[in-house]
């Protein structure tokens, strides 16, 4: 692991995102909460803050952080869903991988959760660092 005993401790923040592409009826079942297996988007809700706090667990280079507040957004689109996970700590290094592997999980537990409506026509797309505060560089990418 990298030495950060000499960084100062500051307050970290980063937003992550994940799509997912999926039938228009399975899209009007999540949107219901009329998923067999329950309701999909609290259950991907759950399994993101999970993620989040068990990353150093998955990422054997990453340090462990106490994570002080986590969100997950979801933003309906017409054939996919953006998952946003927003990811805070005050700490000496940052939370992007904790971030980036919510959303991840996030997306993942959907697509399992949705896989017998949709059978294979799930995509999981563009998991990407969003934003990052904190530390010694500011990063926030720009809508396309």
């Amino acid at each position: 692991m990298k030495d950060v005993l000499d960084k100062p401790v500051t307050r970290r923040r980063a937003v992550a995102q994940a799509w997912l592409s999926l039938p228009a009826e399975v899209m009007q079942r999540l949107r219901e909460r009329r998923v067999d297996k329950g309701d999909a988007l609290e259950i991907a809700r759950a399994a993101a803050f999970l993620a989040a706090k068990r990353t150093p667990e998955l990422l054997p280079l990453c340090h462990p952080l106490l994570i002080e507040h986590s969100a997950v957004h979801y933003e309906f689109e017409p054939a996919r869903l953006r998952i946003e996970v927003t990811v805070e700590t005050s700490a000496r290094t940052g939370v992007e991988m904790e971030a980036l592997t919510a959303a991840g999980i996030a997306a993942l537990t959907l697509y399992d959760l949705l896989k017998p409506h949709a059978g294979t026509a799930l995509r999981i797309d563009g998991l990407e660092l969003m934003e990052k505060t904190g530390g010694k560089q500011d990063f926030r990418r720009l809508p396309a």
